[in-house]
C-alpha cells in the first residue's frame, strides 16, 4: 500500500514536471520491496539484530524506487519538486552525479521518511534513486560485472568501467547540448 502511495506521488511530481516543460522527462519509474533475505544480509552487514523492528528503523531502502530520466537537469528538477512538495520530508540526500563515487558510479540518491503507522517510530525510510538513462545502463553493467566477479573484478577491468562512465558523463552532456539546440531551434521556427 505504501509502496503504491509513494509511487502516486513520484508520478504526480514527474506529471508536474511534464506540465511546465512541454515533455516527458522519465522514460521510466521502477519500484521493488526488499527481500527478506536481503534485510537479513543488510543487518547482518551492519551487525544489528535479525528482527523486523529493527529492520524498519535502520534499513533506509525495504522499499525502494528508480526514476530513470532523459537529461540530467531532469534529475535536479525533480529532487528539487520533491523537497518543495512537502508531503513526504527528505531527511536525507547524495548527489553522486556530482560526486561520482570512485568507481564511477553516477546517481542521486533521496531518502523520505513517511508515515508508517506499524513501525515502532510511525515512520518508515524510503530511497529513492534518480538517474539518466545512460546511467542507467553503466549501472546495470557494472552491477551485473561486479556479481559476476563477486565484488573482486581484475583491475583491468575496473579501470575500464571508470573509463566508460566518464564517457557515459561526457554523452549525458552532449545530449543535453543537443536538446537544448534542438529546442532552441524548434522555438525559432515556431515564431
Amino acid at each position: 500500500e505504501l509502496e503504491q502511495e509513494v509511487l502516486g506521488w513520484l508520478s504526480e511530481l514527474v506529471d508536474g514536471l511534464y506540465d511546465r516543460q512541454g515533455e516527458r522527462p522519465v522514460e521510466h519509474i521502477r519500484s521493488r520491496i526488499k527481500s527478506a533475505d536481503g534485510m537479513r544480509e543488510k543487518l547482518a552487514r551492519k551487525d544489528l539484530p535479525q528482527d523486523a523492528e529493527t529492520a524498519v528503523g535502520a534499513i533506509s531502502d525495504i522499499i525502494g524506487f528508480r526514476l530513470v530520466t532523459h537529461f540530467v537537469g531532469d534529475v535536479y528538477e525533480l529532487v528539487k519538486s520533491m523537497k518543495a512538495d512537502g508531503r513526504y520530508f527528505v531527511v536525507k540526500e547524495k548527489d553522486y552525479i556530482a560526486s561520482p563515487k570512485p568507481n564511477g558510479y553516477r546517481s542521486y540518491h533521496v531518502i523520505i521518511e513517511c508515515p508508517f503507522p506499524p513501525a515502532a517510530k510511525g515512520t518508515i525510510r524510503v530511497e529513492i534513486q534518480l538517474r539518466t538513462i545512460a546511467m542507467d545502463f553503466w549501472a546495470s553493467l557494472e552491477h551485473k560485472i561486479n556479481y559476476k566477479f563477486e565484488g573482486n573484478a581484475p583491475q583491468h577491468i575496473k579501470t575500464e568501467l571508470v573509463e566508460c562512465a566518464r564517457m557515459v558523463s561526457d554523452l549525458d552532456a552532449r545530449m543535453l547540448s543537443l536538446n537544448e539546440e534542438i529546442l532552441s531551434l524548434s522555438g525559432e521556427t515556431e515564431d
